[in-house]
């Protein structure tokens, strides 16, 4: 989110909902609470959609229906989970359930980063120092090749500066281009086609997909939405198109009179697990119940496998540093050298 996306992103939105749960339980008024939300907010996006809605609901919308017309940068999850607890009068759970979900979000998200940062840092130390030691190991050949030129230090170091300047401006410039063509949706299926089956990425974002859907299954049904508006929703929540696609085949059979575990009976990505959880949770009148017991199991899943990729990760950009380390050595002294030999007629 944030620079690839209009959405606010979820890092915002867990305070955001802790918040919200916290004043709503403290009895304060839902239009003095989002003034005083508005007023922490340190995002500007945050405070314009806070703002919108407050004036919303000054003016006789409700808080799903203020939420509804700032969709554009809520998430959907979140925008239907408030409407839904609304309406079904559970809007203090469904608060503290938005808290805890974006707040498992952003910590997963960190120790993402985390894992990733000291290869990170290598990357961008090699890149520095690398460009500039062969830069320099070619001003030194040259100064050879031309018997007896003096190395110009002052001018490389210019134009090192220069080249590290237009390198900036070039890397910034592809990410606000991608970032541009990002949020058009136009590299959504492409990134979703990595992310859903490209190993070690497809285990994690299968599993995490279907611990976001599970449970926002679990909260919609318990909030008393309908079967296919929950379906439709909680599809939307995986955050990937081709598992979204896939989930949504589940609307015209339970349309037609199909259970959810019937409905689901082909489904590509539901686990055969969820299936059961589903059957179970119909059978014995505990949906809610089964679904949420779903999500947690494919969560922890989903971490067990994000470890692994993060193992594997780490060890691959550890292998590519090395590489990249391994030839800015031997390119530097190959050019040292092979200058020199030239020079003597070796």
């Amino acid at each position: 989110m944030g620079l690839f996306s209009k959405k606010i992103e979820a890092r915002r939105l867990a305070p955001l909902c802790r918040q919200l749960a916290t004043a709503y339980d403290a009895g304060i008024p839902i239009l003095r609470t989002l003034e005083m939300a508005q007023r922490e907010a340190k995002d500007r996006r945050v405070k314009n959609v806070l703002g919108g809605m407050h004036d919303d609901i000054r003016e006789g919308a409700t808080l799903g229906e203020a939420a509804k017309r700032h969709s554009d940068r809520l998430p959907p999850l979140l925008v239907q989970m408030l409407a839904a607890g609304e309406q079904g009068g559970r809007l203090d759970a469904m608060l503290n359930d938005l808290a805890s979900y974006y707040e498992d979000r952003v910590a997963m998200r960190q120790k993402m980063m985390t894992m990733a940062a000291y290869p990170i840092v290598q990357l961008v130390v090699l890149w520095f120092l690398g460009t500039f030691a062969l830069g320099l190991v070619g001003r030194v050949t040259a100064a050879f090749g031309s018997r007896g030129g003096e190395v110009d230090l002052f001018g490389y170091f210019n134009d090192y500066v220069m080249f590290q300047v237009i390198a900036l401006l070039v890397a910034v410039g592809a990410v606000l281009a991608l970032a541009l063509v990002a949020r058009t949706g136009a590299l959504r299926w492409f990134w979703g086609w990595i992310a859903t089956f490209v190993w070690p990425l497809a285990p994690v974002t299968r599993k995490f997909a279907l611990a976001r859907f599970c449970r926002g299954m679990s909260l919609l049904l318990g909030s008393g939405v309908n079967t296919t508006q929950a379906i439709r929703s909680s599809a939307a929540v995986a955050s990937n198109p081709y598992i979204e696609r896939d989930l949504l085949r589940a609307v015209e059979p339970v349309k037609e009179g199909a259970t959810l575990s019937e409905a689901f009976g082909t489904s590509r990505y539901l686990s055969s697990t969820a299936r059961e959880m589903l059957e179970v949770g119909e059978a014995s009148g505990k949906l809610e119940a089964s679904l949420r017991k779903a999500s947690d199991y494919h969560f922890n899943e989903a971490s067990a496998a994000l470890q692994v990729m993060t193992k594997v990760g780490f060890v691959v950009l550890l292998l590519v540093v090395a590489g990249l380390i391994g030839y800015v050595i031997i390119s530097f002294y190959t050019q040292l050298y092979g200058g020199l030999f030239d020079e003597l007629g070796i």
